[in-house]
């Protein structure tokens, strides 16, 4: 194996920054992208559901939650800019056919070694920081309608005290 081509985890935070990022984003990183290689879909993009399960707890008994639609692609890049041929594969969440399919393009830029940086650079990293963005300012809001129950209890156990005297 090549020394640079990129790790394991590597290719995990990149195939979670790819699902989690808007079609549209990936598709104006694919129109910009210099030299591009020649795309061939091994397989799909094809929309298929998934059972999805939880845990009681956490970490106890498995129970089925429901099920979700999933879309999974893997496409093979030849020449352009890559050392040799790549495969790459995605699973997106939903039934985005475009979607599936630019994400496995982009999985196999990161997989090559000469396009893995600018890959990583141009596209995983700033779509990882609107990620962080995005989930900070949810995680804002959810923070500005907390509740703190245990105050309310008492507010309302002090009002039914002054009414009773």
């Amino acid at each position: 194996m090549n020394d640079a081509a990129p790790t394991v985890m590597v290719r995990q935070r990149a195939a979670r920054a790819l699902a989690r990022a808007d079609a549209s984003r990936l598709a104006a990183h694919w129109a910009a992208w210099p030299d591009p290689p020649t795309v061939e879909y091994l397989r799909g993009p094809e929309a298929g559901l998934v059972m999805v399960q939880g845990r009681i707890g956490g970490s106890g008994d498995r129970f089925n939650v429901g099920e979700a639609t999933v879309t999974r692609a893997t496409a093979v890049l030849r020449g352009g800019c890559l050392t040799c041929e790549q495969v790459g594969t995605s699973y997106v969440l939903g039934s985005d056919t475009e979607h599936a399919g630019l994400a496995a393009i982009f999985d196999a830029l990161v997989a090559d070694p000469a396009t893995s940086p600018r890959a990583l650079a141009e596209v995983v990293e700033p779509l990882e920081r609107e990620h962080e963005h995005d989930d900070a300012r949810a995680c804002a809001e959810a923070r500005a309608t907390q509740v703190n129950f245990l105050t309310v209890a008492r507010e309302n156990t002090a009002g039914m005290e002054d009414d009773d005297q």
